[in-house]
């Protein structure tokens, strides 16, 4: 952890389980597209984001390349880079590890800052493409953090929608374009008394949740008491911390490999899941799939290869609150819970595991 610029641990921040789960399920498997957290001011979105990269797991990178490419999967990327740039193609790569990167777009940033810019001078003169790349470059297989993601300009939304569509980004000028991969799991926080998110946006976040502040006073005692802790020794507080946080970051790793071996789910969960998405009333199909994808995580994260009916549930409350079309929020919640005693009730009675 640098000194400079401590880091607040992850599994110091009291309660929000919901949300810490729904961030730890977005690095255990980046498919899920990410998370958007909904609440008002004060209640640790930023910091719970922001205290990932302590727990992140590394992955292999190209030293010294601003695109996060990977010499694994990615060198043919890579060389076509290399040409469109002008770089030697035989110039070596020297494989390297860092951890995840949590990239934070800032609410005002330009088009240029997200996309990156392209020397249209330096093209025209040389015939050579000079790139400054930008932070959707820096965000590839990785996190991209947006806070007040609601208060968003339209066409940096716009670019945020077609990268997360396509998995790439283009930068173009002039008739003069550059493409490079941008696969990134969208992270964002809003506070919902400032205005919603549009539609479009709102789809492309795998899972949502709605947090409040705590209202036990023992657990606010303990939020103020470890803040005034951290705020007095960042270093100190970060090391009593230490062995919790290195035993979640083992955890996820884990689950990553359980979930690499994606093991079969049995068929009678895939209509558990239809039916849920079908109750509710959730418009296309992304519901499902997202559902699907979380059940498989939730069971990784348990250490277990198979899922379970409960992984079905657990996965629907964090998928579909913001995939409702037809039904106020708080009645499709009510749905869910009904639907969940009802099935609940079922087994108890007739051990059903349906």
């Amino acid at each position: 952890m640098s000194k400079a610029n401590p880091v607040y641990p992850f599994p110091a921040i009291v309660g929000q389980e919901r949300m810490k789960l729904a961030l730890i399920l977005n690095v255990i498997d980046p498919g899920l597209s990410g998370v958007l957290i909904r609440g008002e001011k004060g209640t640790a979105k930023s910091t719970a984001v922001r205290a990932l990269a302590d727990i992140l797991p590394e992955i292999p990178v190209i030293r010294d390349d601003p695109f996060s490419l990977s010499p694994d999967g990615e060198l043919d990327v890579l060389l076509e880079i290399r040409r469109n740039l002008g770089i030697r193609e035989d110039a070596p790569v020297i494989r390297e590890t860092r951890k995840v990167a949590v990239v934070e777009l800032p609410v005002g940033a330009t088009e240029d800052r997200v996309v990156g810019s392209l020397d249209l001078e330096q093209a025209l003169k040389s015939g050579e493409k000079r790139v400054e790349p930008g932070l959707l470059a820096a965000a590839h297989r990785g996190i991209l953090y947006v806070d007040e993601v609601n208060l968003l300009d339209d066409h940096v939304v716009d670019v945020l929608l077609d990268s997360a569509a396509m998995g790439v980004n283009t930068i173009e000028r002039e008739g003069i374009s550059f493409i490079h991969p941008a696969r990134f799991t969208l992270v964002g926080t809003m506070n919902p008394e400032e205005g919603e998110l549009r539609p479009q946006l709102l789809d492309r976040f795998g899972l949502c949740v709605n947090i409040e502040g705590i209202a036990d006073p023992e657990s606010r005692v303990a939020v103020m008491e470890r803040r005034a802790a951290f705020d007095r020794d960042p270093e100190a507080f970060a090391l009593k911390w230490r062995a919790e946080s290195e035993a979640l970051a083992a955890r996820i790793e884990r689950a990553r490999r359980i979930l690499a071996s994606e093991a079969a789910v049995e068929r009678e969960l895939l209509f558990r899941i239809a039916r849920l998405c079908l109750e509710v009333g959730v418009d296309g199909h992304r519901g499902d799939i997202v559902i699907l994808r979380t059940a498989r995580a939730l069971a990784a994260f348990e250490g277990r290869g198979e899922v379970r009916p409960e992984d079905i549930d657990n996965a629907a409350d964090l998928s579909l609150p913001h995939r409702v079309r037809r039904q106020p929020l708080m009645e499709m919640a009510d749905n869910l819970e009904a639907i969940r005693r009802k099935k609940a009730e079922s087994r108890g009675v007739k051990g059903e595991t349906s």
